[in-house]
């Protein structure tokens, strides 16, 4: 039999084991430790053969990763299929093999390619993504828009969004559904991003990259971009000019204002609605003139209820006659929308009438308004009712609006803190999210000790208060500077 060892070779003890065998063989040796050295000897000459036999051990480091070399394949599935398992195992040392993928001929594994990429926080994601903004398929122009956006909100896109997104946008033709999703105060987008965005919502040839890019500087907060978003906001098409108008009531750059006026007059009914909102919450007070117009005289209540919308945003005082009026309508709508026109307004001789008509209000929403209106004039004793609607599920977003607003005056922060020791967690935790985006330094205590609250939830939620604080702070700090 062929042991495979050449005619030459000779097995030999390993040095030293000459020794040890002389120590087995004496008298002197105890029969305890004669095993053990017997033990020992037989291993060794174990080990002395095996080397023979078997040759170096590759390091698991030189091994290349499968599913990267699967992105090389001749086949699109597989390719597909890699790039999607790539994103789902979340392993970084794979994002150059998927940048370098960006460029595979075909649309499906281009696609894949940027899902996998958006679920990746780092760098060399971003400058990839960033490229495939440019990408000569629309749906993956799409798909890197939303990763791009992801990458600073944490929703990330997934399998069949881009058909999704174009369902929705037929269904939302004549029901516009704002979206309120934005990022934290203190958080700043890469200058990169917002230009890519910016060039997307400007190239019309991939209109839904397009849209979704408006919508994505909104969510952003890009001030940067409001010249290009008023240019949107006057596209024929009407959704880019409804997600262009929707970014620049969550940026609130007041400067916009005066160039979206002439849209109060557009032909498009449903832009006409979404302008008539935005210069309000723009406080463009020009406009003024034409919303009373089309709250009094438009025949669509849609219409009417926009304008009345954008007059309570600006809350000017010179439209207290037409809000007054409105606090007694019999659309639950007006009278909210009134109220809280006149709490914003700022004069104190509307609180009887307001009172009244909240002692009369039947309706939850219509409540809440008049509460909000009656502690912005002053009447602190509402507040505790419009805490406690931070709980409802029907009306909770209503009071955590109404709160953030009231809080962005310093000297009313201190009157939310007692209520954070609330039974109800909810109320908890939204108060910690009022706080997200108006707390300063003297919410830190009261937070801190949130932060370890028993409801997990809320004891997170103060914990993102803490950092949207600490992020503010140091942002001031480095203005001074």
């Amino acid at each position: 039999m062929n042991s495979g060892l050449s005619p030459s070779t000779r097995l030999s003890w390993p040095s030293g084991f000459g020794s040890y065998a002389k120590m087995l063989s004496a008298e002197r040796c105890p029969l305890s430790l004669r095993g053990t050295l017997r033990r020992l000897c037989l291993t060794g000459l174990v080990l002395s053969a095996s080397a023979v036999f078997v040759g170096p051990i590759p390091f698991l480091s030189q091994t290349v990763d499968p599913l990267a070399e699967m992105l090389t394949s001749p086949n699109i599935d597989t390719r597909a299929r890699a790039a999607r398992d790539i994103g789902k195992g979340g392993d970084r040392s794979a994002v150059p093999a998927l940048a370098d993928a960006l460029k595979d001929p075909s649309e499906k594994v281009r696609r894949e390619v940027v899902i996998a990429l958006g679920s990746f926080r780092e760098p060399g994601a971003l400058d990839a993504l960033l490229t495939a903004t440019r990408d000569s398929d629309s749906d993956v122009r799409v798909l890197a828009v939303q990763a791009l956006v992801g990458y600073y909100t944490g929703q990330t896109p997934s399998p069949g969004f881009t058909g999704f997104v174009k369902k929705n946008y037929e269904w939302a033709k004549s029901r516009f559904v704002t979206d309120n999703t934005r990022i934290d105060p203190g958080v700043s987008a890469d200058p990169r991003v917002i230009s890519a965005l910016e060039a997307a919502m400007s190239d019309t040839t991939s209109i839904d990259a397009a849209r979704g890019a408006a919508r994505g500087l909104g969510t952003l907060n890009a001030p940067a971009a409001v010249p290009d978003l008023v240019k949107s906001a006057h596209s024929p098409d009407e959704n880019l000019a409804r997600e262009a108008l929707n970014a620049l009531a969550k940026i609130k750059d007041t400067s916009a204002g005066p160039g979206l006026i002439d849209l109060l007059d557009s032909s498009n009914q449903a832009v006409r609605q979404d302008a008539a909102v935005t210069v309000g919450i723009l406080r463009t007070h020009d406009a003024l003139p034409k919303l009373e117009r089309m709250f009094q005289n438009d025949p669509d209540k849609k219409t009417r209820e926009a304008a009345l919308e954008g007059l309570a945003d600006l809350g000017d005082p010179a439209s207290e006659p037409v809000l007054i009026k409105a606090l007694w309508s019999d659309n639950k709508t007006f009278r909210a929308l009134g109220a809280e026109g006149l709490g914003r307004a700022g004069d104190a001789q509307a609180v009887p009438e307001i009172e009244k008509a909240l002692s009369a209000e039947k309706n939850a929403e219509a409540k809440l308004a008049m509460q909000y209106a009656l502690t912005a004039l002053g009447k602190e004793d509402y507040l505790a009712a419009l805490v406690d609607g931070l709980g409802s599920t029907l009306h909770g977003d209503s009071a955590e609006k109404y709160l953030i607003e009231l809080s962005q005056n310093p000297k009313f922060l201190p009157k939310l803190y007692p209520f954070l020791s609330s039974n109800d967690s909810t109320v908890r935790r939204r108060l910690c999210t009022v706080l997200v985006f108006t707390g300063d330094h003297t919410s830190v205590d009261p937070l801190e000790h949130l932060s370890h609250d028993k409801d997990g939830e809320v004891a997170s939620e103060a914990l993102r208060a803490l950092r949207a604080i600490r992020s503010r702070g140091a942002t001031s700090a480095t203005a001074r500077s």
